[in-house]
């Protein structure tokens, strides 16, 4: 079924916002801010926006496990004519929001009808990474171990092909008070594959008040240290602890010296 916006629709922008500093939110999502009447956004993730760019504006706010809601209150807004920011932290396209966003305007007829652009943002896996060095300068993967939208028997499929393959993990969502074995578990199936020696960078509320970076080995890594705000980076099989740093080689030392 088709839906027939009421009012000429305004533009819909999902905006990545960073991690957290002002420092990291780019000019480019400062400009879709301040462009916007309406901004909708997970609660958390709007008070760490500057004020400024708040001002005046209808927020539309809401909880975690609120995506949906969410989204559809900004589809209606932009539907309504007030151009609409749906902020998300990070980057809009991974784990976010712009997905979902399109879904809707998808199921209600409306992707022709309301101008939807996304505004790239600094990942968590960009930040955590700049944090601990140089731990993803060679291949990696993304994984949530979150099981509220993907089985955990999927997961820990990828899990293990990406381990198997020697990929850089990245752990995005490693532990919470309803599932707090699953770090653990990722780190039993890391152990069975990487050496006692390979190291994990594990960052908490990376470029944020509170924020705490934790380097070690996966002989000694703690899951218990983690939560939902923490990301955490499994090195590979040449990934090594480069004094105070995490640092995974690109392969250039082995690269052939041309000579004369």
């Amino acid at each position: 079924m088709t839906a027939t916006p009421a009012a000429s629709p305004a533009p819909l922008t999902a905006v990545g916002i960073g991690p957290g500093d002002t420092g990291l939110l780019t000019p480019e999502a400062r400009a879709a801010l301040a462009a916007a009447s309406c901004v909708a956004g997970y609660g958390l993730y709007l008070d760490l926006l500057p004020p400024e760019l708040l001002a005046g504006k209808r927020l539309l706010s809401s909880g975690m496990r609120q995506e949906r809601e969410r989204c559809a209150a900004a589809v209606d807004a932009a539907v309504a004519g007030a151009p609409t920011a749906l902020v998300s932290s990070g980057d809009a396209g991974i784990y976010a929001m712009a997905g979902l966003a399109l879904e809707i305007l998808e199921e209600r007829g409306l992707l022709a009808a309301v101008p939807f652009c996304v505004v790239p943002g600094v990942p968590a896996l960009c930040a955590a990474a700049a944090l601990l060095g140089a731990p993803l300068t060679h291949d990696f993967a993304c994984i949530s171990l979150s099981d509220l939208l993907t089985p955990l028997e999927r997961i820990r499929a990828r899990l293990e092909a990406a381990l198997a393959a020697d990929f850089v993990c990245v752990i995005y969502n490693p532990r919470s008070h309803g599932r707090p074995d699953y770090l653990g578990m990722a780190f039993d199936m890391a152990r069975a594959l990487r050496e006692p020696a390979c190291p994990v960078g594990m960052v908490r509320k990376a470029y944020r008040p509170g924020q705490e970076v934790r380097l070690t080995t996966l002989a000694e890594a703690d899951p218990t240290w983690a939560d939902m705000l923490t990301l955490v980076i499994i090195g590979n099989s040449e990934s090594r602890l480069a004094g105070p740093y995490m640092l995974t080689p690109r392969g250039y030392g082995r690269k052939p010296v041309k000579t004369a």
